[in-house]
């Protein structure tokens, strides 16, 4: 059984920075694209980036490119999102998604709970 356990999220000011992690069992992680979403109150959830099983490609949504970096450690099963220059409206609860395709919208077969966000003076 796949789970996608997400952590790192908090309160931070604007132009902050946090670090989240998304710690996976239950599978090949090494061989799993993965990918972050996040969901602000009353809006749909949203695309963020991927990066590839061996972690030698990433991509990252144009609103974040530049601010937000994606990264892998297969030994640790764990993926990473690196948010920079945080700004309020980058507040959202945070996703971490095993193996997303998009086929007109995403399709994931697995996601984790979430982690909560914040930015804020």
């Amino acid at each position: 059984q796949v789970q996608l356990v997400e952590s790192g999220g908090g309160l931070v000011q604007p132009g902050g920075s946090l670090r989240l992690s998304c710690v996976a069992s239950g599978g090949t992680f090494s061989t799993w694209t993965m990918g972050w979403f996040r969901q602000a109150p009353g809006k749909e959830r949203e695309f963020v980036g991927t990066i590839t099983g061996s972690g030698d490609s990433t991509y990252v949504a144009d609103s974040m490119l530049g601010r937000f970096t994606i990264s892998r450690d297969n030994a640790k099963n764990t993926v990473y999102l690196q948010m920079n220059s945080l700004k309020p409206e980058d507040t959202a609860v945070y996703y971490c998604a095993a193996e997303p395709k998009y086929y007109s919208q995403w399709l994931v077969d697995y996601w984790g709970r979430g982690t909560q966000v914040t930015v804020s003076s």
